[in-house]
């Protein structure tokens, strides 16, 4: 199988994709882009143009989108064991989709300080931010896993939006999220991917000139 061209920033999502490649085993080249240069480079924008990171090229074909990225890995290496079960597909495509558009709707749309009225709930896609992360707790709570009892391609991606909810604030602390966020971080890809992150901001904040 070819080798997978990553391009990346390790202060972004990226992170989450890096973790995802781990997960699934593949071979990769990083191409790391700095943000106002590199990422809005025409280059880079015949990839992305919205000029963004994460994306990947495989085979000559372009995947961006975190979830999408988790998904695509899953499939394009089946015998990484993170697709999903005929029983587990439900929840494997709800879930994903539900992080990756009303809780990441939701997160965004507090950080930013706006917060829909009653009224306008029936506009917004999660309602509100309240219900949204309810949902998501429901969702975890009695099970190791978004599917169940087994790890799979979702958990990367939602696991992602748990963790750095509860590393930044944007999620609150409670017991499913914090059981979750803990058996994900003892993943060996897990550690690997956040070393290599964790060494190039390291690395980057080292060489930055003094404020």
């Amino acid at each position: 199988m070819s080798k997978i061209d990553f391009y990346t920033n390790p202060m972004s999502r990226g992170q989450i994709a890096r973790w995802a490649l781990h997960e699934v085993g593949a071979d990769y080249d990083q191409h790391l882009l700095d943000y106002g240069t590199t990422m809005k480079a025409p280059e880079y924008l015949a990839i992305n143009p919205l000029g963004k990171v994460p994306a990947i090229i495989h085979d000559g074909k372009v995947v961006t989108e975190c979830a999408a990225i988790c998904a695509y890995l899953a499939d394009a290496f089946p015998e990484a064991g993170l697709q999903p079960a005929s029983d587990e597909r439900a929840d494997y495509y709800r879930w994903m989709f539900f992080a990756s558009g009303p809780l990441e709707s939701a997160i965004t749309n507090r950080h930013m300080k706006w917060e829909p009225t009653t009224e306008q709930e029936m506009m917004a896609g999660y309602g509100s931010y309240d219900k949204a992360v309810a949902a998501l707790e429901g969702a975890l709570s009695g099970k190791d896993y978004i599917c169940g009892d087994r790890f799979t391609a979702a958990d990367i991606y939602v696991g992602a939006q748990v963790d750095w909810g509860l590393q930044f604030g944007s999620l609150p602390t409670n017991a499913a999220f914090e059981a979750y966020a803990g058996r994900l971080r003892e993943r060996d890809a897990y550690k690997a991917a956040k070393a290599i992150d964790g060494a190039l901001i390291a690395e980057a904040q080292a060489s930055a000139p003094p404020a």
